[in-house]
């Protein structure tokens, strides 16, 4: 990763603003930066640097917030995956269920994220983009993503196969519409008729193209990846870093064998050269520590994106829940699909995410790097968020050494326990 310069200032806001200062470990742009300072004077970072280079009498009044030794100060996390929180369903559609789940997640750290949709029938998804939609231009998501519903029937997963379709222009074309740009992403199977004409008709509208729920051979995934990327690259309003990604990496594929690779070897090949991205569930359910490990080290942290595939039973007991118009169960966090038993997202948060990836034996700047900063190019956000630079939106976490949650500031807003 191109290494952001960290011990820069910019001028300070108006000193009615509340100013904030944090001291310890900095996590950015995958670097571990220790003993610095990072200042906050309302919604901007102001001062990011060493702590020999930082005088306090330009913060007169700061309230300190505590970061406890051996924890650390990392950007606000960034989740392109997640269906929801807290009770709160972001495919049903209901509003304030879906405020409830992002009221939720951003004082669990997770300060940006897309709002996740299934698959489902026609006037379903469009009042979930309806719905959601309002929460994009509050500022409260940074967006939609649609995983479906151009699927794989031999690998839905926890999709409903009943709505499963070959894909569909005139119904894309109505969800852009409806969703009057707050759709970012799209899962897709790269072998079903009319995909080449999907991609490039995402890509358009600059909706991120993400590979998966697919039972693609290496070639066909491999020629779809790299015309997605083409794609973005040539579409108006393109940004540097534009590339698509691949939904839940070994979710939703065949699994990664010898003598038939899978869509699964072209994933890891090309997010390797940085023309794809790859999504990893980080849980410990959906994923080995042993494979994400792996995968870090063959493609680099700055080609994975992490994510939870969240649902609403996350922050909530076992218990039964909803995805969509789907029954879940969950059991010892595990949540599987009362039908058959299939795996139904997830329910740990980002930082949960984050912990987890890091007892798998990823160092802890990878780790927050792939939360923060990669997704945050993904969607085009890196001048904003995703990074602890002056300038940027204060969007911070103070951690302890264990990832502990201490502190969560959004734009500079001190956010407090969230009610779960």
């Amino acid at each position: 990763m191109t290494p952001a310069d960290l011990s820069s200032s910019t001028p300070r806001q108006p000193a009615e603003s509340r100013t904030f200062v944090l001291a310890g470990t900095v996590l950015s742009d995958g670097r571990a930066l220790p003993d610095h300072i990072v200042a906050v004077v309302g919604s901007r970072i102001t001062f990011a640097g060493p702590r020999s280079s930082f005088d306090a009498a330009d913060y007169p009044g700061a309230v300190e917030l505590e970061v406890p030794a051996g924890g650390f100060i990392l950007p606000g996390l960034v989740d392109l995956h997640c269906h929801g929180a807290a009770g709160g369903d972001f495919p049903g559609g209901d509003e304030d269920a879906c405020r409830t789940a992002v009221d939720f997640l951003h004082r669990h750290g997770t300060t940006t994220l897309l709002a996740s949709l299934v698959t489902a029938s026609r006037d379903d998804l469009l009042t979930g983009i309806r719905s959601l939609r309002v929460l994009a231009g509050e500022g409260l998501i940074a967006g939609i993503h649609s995983e479906g519903p151009f699927l794989s029937t031999a690998r839905c997963g926890a999709q409903n196969p009943d709505w499963l379709r070959h894909p569909n222009l005139a119904l894309t074309a109505e969800m852009l519409e409806v969703a009057g740009g707050s759709l970012k992403s799209m899962t897709y199977a790269p072998e079903l008729p009319g995909a080449k004409d999907l991609v490039s008709l995402l890509a358009q509208h600059g909706v991120t193209p993400s590979l998966g729920h697919t039972d693609a051979d290496p070639s066909t995934a491999a020629s779809s990846l790299e015309h997605a990327a083409e794609s973005l690259a040539a579409a108006p309003g393109s940004w540097a870093g534009t590339r698509p990604t691949v939904t839940h990496l070994f979710n939703g594929m065949p699994p990664l064998h010898h003598r038939n690779p899978g869509p699964a070897s072209a994933c890891l090949r090309l997010a390797r050269a940085g023309t794809a991205a790859v999504e990893l569930i980080a849980d410990g359910v959906h994923l080995s520590p042993e494979t994400v490990h792996m995968v870090f080290e063959l493609v680099g942290a700055e080609n994975v994106v992490l994510v939870t595939d969240s649902m609403a039973a996350t922050g909530l007991p076992d218990g039964d829940y909803a995805l969509g118009p789907a029954s879940v169960s969950v059991r010892d966090s595990v949540a599987t699909l009362q039908s058959n038993g299939a795996l139904a997202g997830g329910t740990a948060t980002m930082l949960d995410v984050v912990r987890r990836t890091v007892a798998a034996g990823v160092s802890a700047a990878d780790a927050a790097a792939s939360a923060s900063c990669v997704p945050a190019g993904i969607l085009g956000m890196d001048h904003e968020i995703g990074s602890v630079r002056p300038g940027m939106r204060a969007d911070l976490l103070a951690v302890d050494a264990e990832f502990g949650l201490l502190t969560v500031l959004r734009a500079g807003t001190l956010l407090g326990p969230a009610a779960a």
